[in-house]
């Protein structure tokens, strides 16, 4: 389960770091800049989640090929920007890809480390989110987890399905790859046909308006 763990978590850097690489290079930044929301966005739900479970100094930190795998990615996006483009933005797509690896990654090494099945679930999530959010807030946006997208939930269901098979014991490899397809494919169709979860004060102006044509108020003062 390590090995699954530390593969998932080498290729989640790899894609979470372009995703933030290509962010970097839409907002017109320097190397530095792509290169460090390269590492940032690789890394962040990774440390977040090391430091959690009390796996010290966070992998991120005491080996080198999570610094090396941010750094390659990096360069790739600011050298190569329009060979990573695809069909939808390439930012969200390696992003997809990214949460979905890290949310899996993240359930595993939550479990091999002790943790009962709900934190471990939640712990995966989390390892998932982490680096969008470092990201976005670093780019002065609102991350994508807080704008009504179908994101969270996703890793959710990734990191709940990794947790389900080692309950059964069934494959980690099997779970591992179900978890990962459902948690992207879920992300990307959110993407393509807009699913969105509901959005603070939306009911309620639907209905001010709704109110205001059947009950338009009464003039006051004479007009």
């Amino acid at each position: 389960m390590e090995s699954l763990s530390y593969v998932l978590d080498l290729a989640g850097t790899f894609v979470f770091a372009l995703s933030g690489g290509m962010a970097g290079v839409k907002h017109r930044l320097d190397v530095f800049g792509v290169l460090v929301l390269s590492f940032a966005a690789a890394n962040t739900g990774g440390i977040i989640r090391d430091v959690l479970i009390g796996a010290v100094p966070p992998g991120a930190i005491r080996d080198w090929r999570y610094v090396g795998v941010s750094l390659v990615a990096g360069l790739m996006t600011f050298y190569f920007p329009s060979a990573l483009s695809q069909r939808w933005s390439p930012v969200l797509l390696f992003d997809a890809a990214g949460l979905a690896l890290f949310a899996v990654s993240g359930a595993h090494k939550a479990l091999a480390y002790g943790l009962n099945p709900v934190m471990a679930t939640l712990l995966g999530m989390l390892t998932g989110i982490g680096g969008g959010m470092a990201r976005d807030i670093l780019l002065a946006e609102i991350p994508v987890v807080l704008r009504a997208d179908i994101y969270a939930v996703a890793a959710l269901v990734g990191a709940a399905v990794v947790v389900t098979a080692n309950i059964l014991h069934l494959s980690s490899i099997m779970g591992a790859l179900v978890g990962a397809a459902l948690c992207f494919g879920l992300r990307v169709m959110a993407i393509k046909r807009r699913w969105r979860l509901p959005i603070a004060g939306a009911d309620r102006k639907r209905s001010t308006h709704t109110d205001t044509a059947v009950n338009p108020q009464p003039p006051q003062d004479g007009k």
